[in-house]
């Protein structure tokens, strides 16, 4: 009777850890399948807060005009910009992609520009603002301007060959891309120009990713250190313009953003060439007169009320639920991830902090495979370009939830920050640095198992 009580017990909580692992961002997890699976809010979200979530997405999504216009409230577009609309990078809430062949504009993709801290002055503004901007085009290449205005550049990308073989003989082509700004429309560029190309990530699990304890990835960043091998993730320490200190980084590919309210305001800035309270300067060099010389959309441009609901809507686009995580090639993709140290950096299993103010967000058990550390990935994937605390061959950890929906949202599978990877399998062979052990597992591994970890990484 007892064997049977204990059996029953284990059944109970074998399925309970289970519909856990499922639900990768706990309460606010979603059954959603189709081009709209990342764009539904927490499946916990009262229906009392789902109109501020509808509001903030139309603010998303919906484009931004040239100023003076009747809609005054998404007027002030530009006159420098990369996109008139969130959305138009982020689409349907999902993952940017690099230029195709015949694109004219690189749109989901961005070009960040800085210059190295040379001067005293230079090694001083570093410190707090973590780059140094190109003198004429600003910290980022804005592709587009306003009718009859010039922009900025044009941005051209180009790949070659880099063919990398498994144990058994099998060869994987990876690209290696080639970056070229041309058609310059303010004269030249610094000689040391720092060029990163970055597609945008997707939006799921944001807020999650913001509530996971500072103490947590701190105490990892401790273990890694601790443990003493080529894992040893390092926290991003970064400018909180509101609370005019420094502050842990979690967005942004190298993790240079402290919080969702300043990365929101910094994209309206630098993508859109809005203004706001946190960032109130137009994004114009001291070289450029074309934002003093055509009418803005006010001042700010953006609203508190405006990023209020963008903020809000951000923190609570839900992450949908694994899939196939019966399957025994999934099963089997999962313990040949862990076997090769892959969860060293993605991180699962986490325990958000206390929010009264976001009770969905609050104490939720998450599995978004990220650690939020900066890790060194090795030459092949190197931009160069330091940022705050960040090298040029460190990388935050990607959070991996919701990956396998990449295609079937977004009509691509481009991985990486500059969408070099045309699949999983070549994300995971441009893993080097302190991943290399990691790869070099990969590559002894059969076609079988091969398969099995892209299924694995599909299911999440």
């Amino acid at each position: 009777m007892k064997s049977q009580i204990a059996v029953t017990l284990l059944a109970i909580l074998s399925t309970s850890l289970h519909a856990n692992d499922i639900k990768s961002g706990g309460g606010t997890s979603v059954k959603k399948n189709g081009p709209n699976a990342y764009s539904l809010p927490a499946a916990n979200l009262p229906m009392s807060k789902r109109l501020d979530f509808s509001v903030g997405n139309s603010f998303f999504r919906n484009p931004w005009v040239q100023a003076p216009a009747s809609t005054d409230a998404r007027d002030g577009l530009g006159p420098l910009f990369n996109t008139n609309g969130c959305q138009n990078c982020h689409i349907k809430d999902g993952r940017g992609h690099p230029p195709e062949a015949n694109d004219i504009h690189a749109v989901s993709m961005l070009v960040r520009l800085s210059i190295p801290a040379m001067t005293d002055e230079q090694k001083k503004a570093y410190i707090k603002d973590g780059v140094i901007p190109e003198p004429t085009y600003g910290g980022q290449l804005q592709d587009f301007s306003l009718p009859d205005e010039t922009p900025e550049g044009k941005i051209n990308i180009t790949y070659t060959d880099v063919p990398v073989e498994f144990a058994d003989g099998t060869t994987v082509v990876l690209r290696k891309p080639h970056l070229a700004i041309t058609d310059l429309g303010y004269g030249e560029m610094h000689p040391d120009t720092q060029f990163s190309a970055r597609v945008a990530p997707p939006m799921i699990g944001l807020g999650l990713l913001e509530s996971i304890p500072e103490e947590t990835i701190l105490r990892w960043e401790k273990e890694q250190a601790a443990e003493g091998g080529a894992v040893s993730g390092k926290a991003n320490k970064v400018w909180d313009v509101q609370a005019n200190q420094f502050a842990l980084g979690r967005f942004g590919w190298k993790a240079g953003q402290p919080n969702l309210m300043q990365q929101n305001a910094a994209a309206f800035n630098g993508d859109v060439g809005l203004t706001s309270r946190l960032f109130p300067k137009e994004n114009c060099t001291s070289k450029q007169s074309i934002c003093a010389d055509l009418p803005n959309g006010g001042t700010p441009e953006v609203s508190d009320n405006i990023l209020d609901f963008v903020e809000f809507y951000s923190q609570h686009l839900a992450v949908p639920i694994r899939r196939n995580t019966e399957d025994p090639a999934v099963q089997l993709g999962k313990t040949l991830f862990t076997k090769v140290g892959c969860d060293s950096c993605h991180k699962t299993n986490i325990k958000t902090a206390k929010r009264p103010e976001l009770p969905a967000l609050s104490e939720q058990l998450i599995h978004p495979y990220t650690d939020l550390l900066l890790h060194d990935m090795g030459e092949g994937l190197a931009d160069n370009r330091p940022e705050y605390l960040a090298n040029g061959r460190e990388w935050r950890t990607a959070p991996l939830w919701g990956i396998g929906y990449t295609e079937e949202v977004n009509g691509h599978t481009y991985f990486l920050h500059d969408g070099r990877a045309r699949n999983l399998l070549e994300a995971v062979l441009w893993h080097g640095g302190e991943a290399e052990s990691a790869k070099q597992g990969v590559l002894q591994f059969s076609p079988n198992e091969r398969d099995a970890l892209i299924a694995f990484l599909n299911s999440l």
